[in-house]
């Protein structure tokens, strides 16, 4: 569906409904989510962080892996999300931070509208943006808040990937996984944080990341590649219909 960008307004959209839920004809059905540094500690406990450099560019973005080909998410079984979190990029569709045309002022709250999680004109199913006053939901306010933490994470990226080039600490990295029914499956197209790159690094070097706040979240990137052994039997579990 074609993507409809609005501001979101109390009086058009005071009876709009949005459905909550896990599903892929919610749209999760995605094999990666964009995911932000400030998550990295909560995204390390159930999927592997890759990083993917921006076609064309030479900016990174960091990925939650969910599976292994275009469409696969093997954290969604039906209708129901079998990990405790979801990333930030995720949780919040189908809104999204907006600016002012003139880039000044704070962020606003705009919605897809072509999204598929719209409940269609008078389907009631779904969560209210508005109560019967037009005052937020508890909903929206949480979704308020998610927001807020997925727009600073993106301000604060930039900082953290200009780090990692500046010490070249990213490494290409490929993967191809044989399966139990003798399936390979690749990824290509990924880099890491390269592991003996940060163990080289000099105590100044150590110091400085670790001032400005890029220490954690890489050691979480690292310490989420071993998740990828359990996407790999995740993967073997579908296939085995289990």
């Amino acid at each position: 569906m074609m993507s409809r960008h609005a501001v979101l307004d109390k009086n058009i959209h005071r009876d709009l409904h949005i459905h909550t839920g896990a599903g892929a004809q919610w749209g999760d059905d995605m094999m990666a989510t964009l995911t932000v540094p400030r998550e990295f500690r909560r995204v390390q406990a159930h999927f592997p962080i890759l990083f993917r450099r921006e076609v064309g560019r030479d900016d990174f973005n960091a990925l939650a892996l969910f599976g292994f080909e275009t469409g696969e998410n093997l954290f969604l079984d039906g209708d129901r999300w079998d990990a405790r979190y979801r990333p930030l990029s995720l949780a919040i569709q189908p809104f999204l931070v907006g600016r002012p045309a003139d880039g000044d002022g704070p962020g606003q709250i705009h919605i897809d509208m072509g999204h598929a999680r719209i409940a269609a004109d008078g389907d009631i199913d779904g969560v209210r943006l508005f109560d019967p006053l037009g005052m937020a939901t508890p909903y929206l306010e949480a979704v308020a808040e998610r927001l807020g933490d997925l727009d600073q994470g993106y301000r604060e990226g930039a900082a953290f990937y200009d780090a990692l080039r500046a010490y070249e600490l990213l490494e290409p990295f490929s993967l191809e996984v044989t399966l139990d029914n003798g399936s390979v499956h690749s990824l290509v197209g990924f880099h890491i944080i390269d592991e003996a790159r940060v163990q080289a690094l000099d105590a100044a070097a150590l110091g400085a990341l670790h001032a400005d706040g890029h220490l954690m979240p890489m050691f979480m990137a690292m310490a989420s590649l071993s998740q990828l052994s359990v996407l790999i039997e995740r993967k073997n579990s579908r296939l085995r219909g289990g």
